[in-house]
Parts: C-alpha cells; sequence; structure tokens
C-alpha cells in the first residue's frame, strides 16, 4: 500500500491502539482509497485549495482497505473510503466500515440509481463495459451481451476471471434483468465460446485484438478512450483495427459500473467527510473525472472530454445498482457452476 501524507503517525497510533487524537484535528480528511490513478492528485488538490481542509490519504487494495478498517475498529483515521466497482462499495457496506448520512447536496446531484438505499455509498464516475471487436474479422458483431452466448462466435470471445469485480457485477446486473436461470445460461454459452481460459486485465483484452488472439472482447470504456490521447503499449499501433459496440441500446442499455466512497463508520473528521464528498459531485470535479481519467460523469449534465466523447452517445442501463450489488453472490455462485474460471 502506498502511504501519503501525514498519515504514517496516524496509522502508528491506531496500531498501538490508542486514540487517534491526531486525526481528529479540525482542518482535516482521512481518505483511504483504492482509486489508483495519478491524475486524481488534482482532485485533492483542488479540493484542499477550495476549503483549507488537509487531505491524509492511505492507498491500497480495496479488500485490504476493508480489512484495515474493521481491524482498526473504533480507534480508525479513516473518514472517506474510496474504491471503484459496485461490488466493492456493498462488500464495505456489508462488512459494517460505512456510515449512512444525509446529504441534500448529494441526493439533488447523484441520481438515486447510482446510489445505496441506505445512504452508504454513493457513485461519483461512472464506466461502460461494453463489447469490442476486430473489425478485420468479425462482420457482425454482437449486439447484446446476450450476444456473446451465441454460438455463432464460438472460440472467438476473450474475457475477463469470474474473480473480478466488474465481471461480478455485470453478471450480478444479467440477474437483476434475467433472472438467475436466465442468468446462467449465458454464462454458460460464453464460457462455451472462449477462444482462450479467462486472464488478464481489460487492457490485456484489447491488446488480444491486435495480437489477433481474440475477435471479442468486453473492456470498460475508460481503458480505450486514453488510447485517443495517450500511447498505450499493444494497443494503440492497432487502434485503427478495433471497433466497438454499446450494448442493449434497443432494451435496458449498456452496463455501468461506478467508482465511488462512503464516509467511515468511526470517521473522527465527520463533517469534513462528508464535504469532501459532495465536492466529488460538483460541477469542478466531475469534469476531471471525465478529462482526467477517461470516465463518465455521475452528474448528469456534465461536460464529457473530448477522449470520452470520441466513443459516441450510448443509452446507459439506469438499473438501480443497490438491487443490483446484492445479487453478486448469486452472480459468484453462477459462475463457479458453470466453470468460468
Amino acid at each position: 500500500m502506498k502511504l501519503t501524507s501525514g498519515l504514517s503517525a496516524l496509522t502508528l497510533i491506531a496500531t498501538a491502539g490508542l486514540t487517534p487524537v491526531a486525526a481528529m484535528a479540525e482542518g482535516e480528511v482521512n481518505i483511504y482509497s483504492s482509486r489508483h490513478y495519478d491524475t486524481d492528485e488534482r482532485l485533492y488538490s483542488d479540493f484542499e485549495d477550495a476549503t483549507g481542509i488537509t487531505i491524509n490519504r492511505i492507498e491500497g487494495n480495496a479488500d485490504e482497505l476493508i480489512a484495515r478498517m474493521q481491524a482498526e475498529g473504533r480507534n480508525s483515521p479513516a473518514d472517506v473510503l474510496l474504491t471503484v466497482d459496485t461490488s466493492r462499495l456493498e462488500r464495505a457496506k456489508d462488512a459494517g466500515v460505512l456510515q449512512p448520512i444525509e446529504s441534500a447536496v448529494l441526493e439533488a446531484r447523484v441520481p438515486g440509481y447510482l446510489q445505496d438505499a441506505g445512504n452508504e455509498w454513493f457513485g461519483f464516475s461512472q464506466r461502460a463495459r461494453i463489447i469490442f471487436y476486430d473489425k478485420q474479422d468479425v462482420t457482425t458483431p454482437p449486439a447484446t451481451y446476450q450476444d456473446l452466448a451465441d454460438p455463432m462466435y464460438k472460440g472467438q470471445v476473450c474475457i475477463r476471471s469470474g474473480t473480478n469485480s466488474y465481471m461480478q457485477t455485470l453478471l450480478a446486473s444479467l440477474v437483476e434483468h434475467l433472472g438467475e436461470d436466465g442468468a446462467r445460461d449465458w454464462a454458460a454459452g460464453v464460457v462455451a465460446n472462449f477462444a482462450r481460459d479467462p486472464q488478464g486485465g481489460d487492457t490485456d483484452q484489447l491488446r488480444g485484438i491486435v495480437s489477433g488472439e481474440c475477435d471479442i472482447v468486453l473492456s470498460n470504456t475508460y481503458y480505450f478512450a486514453r488510447t485517443f490521447r495517450m500511447d498505450v503499449s499493444g494497443v494503440t499501433e492497432g487502434l485503427d483495427q478495433i471497433g466497438w459496440v454499446f450494448p442493449n441500446q434497443d432494451g435496458t442499455g449498456a452496463h455501468m459500473n461506478l467508482s465511488g466512497g462512503g464516509v467511515a463508520v468511526h470517521a473522527p473528521n465527520r463533517e469534513n467527510a462528508i464535504k469532501f464528498l459532495e465536492y466529488l459531485s460538483s460541477d469542478q470535479a466531475q469534469k476531471y473525472f471525465s478529462a482526467g481519467n477517461d470516465e463518465y460523469p455521475a452528474v448528469p449534465g456534465v461536460g464529457l472530454s473530448p477522449s470520452v466523447a470520441a466513443l459516441g452517445f450510448f443509452k446507459p442501463d439506469d438499473v438501480d445498482l443497490s438491487a443490483v450489488a446484492k445479487k453478486i453472490p448469486t452472480a459468484q455462485k453462477i459462475f463457479n457452476e458453470v466453470g468460468w474460471k
């Protein structure tokens, strides 16, 4: 894990099991974040400049941070947990490390389907999980997620492991839309169409198209959108080869996953934590999620950066992600049952 700013002293205090008095100092907010993007530095510095509140930050794996907050208990210096994907936000809620908050700002700006029903987490940026394909080899690309299970694509699909949180949330959304039996049939059909065993990250799936190993893949949009503004090894050189489809445009719309956060259950600086979350919903921060990391804003009406806008307009799935999150254990069970490694 990466230790940033003044948290080394706080860590020693918490580890010793003593009350972290330093964390309670007025004008601070302590953030545990699994967002690993250097571009987020601008978000933090702008908040500090605007409010005078000092940000202290620990970065690490989401599961590690959640476990750390549980172990620290009431002595935890954490005020805010930031993480990516609905599954991890719900995992944090289930672990009891978040607390419900009331914020008129967040209720007004973050759409209801992008927040927890109990107000323990809120989404602040989105990524569409869409279909990419080799334009040289695929003349009729899949138009829907369901099409990925069509036998016509046998031996062509590359995809991530069933243990990946993005895939778990996608399948959970299909459980919500199709029911458990329908989602199981879909997963079994996709397994039958694998070009290779699930492996690698989203960028690796895109590289598979360029290398010729894969004809059809799933990836979050921001991994691809960044290729419009920077070199991505193994992808940029074959950019003209890659086509994309926003799935289910005549139905439910393209699946969206979230980056979001909530206030820690024992937050020593609770009001500053809420101020930080409210700042993340501001136009300034929302624009930077798009410009800095090629994500879609969560707040309606905020403009897109050129790299994101280049993907085109589409219909997103507005299913209640709080309901989807509750289907994630079912999704994992299905992956295990159909042999999706």
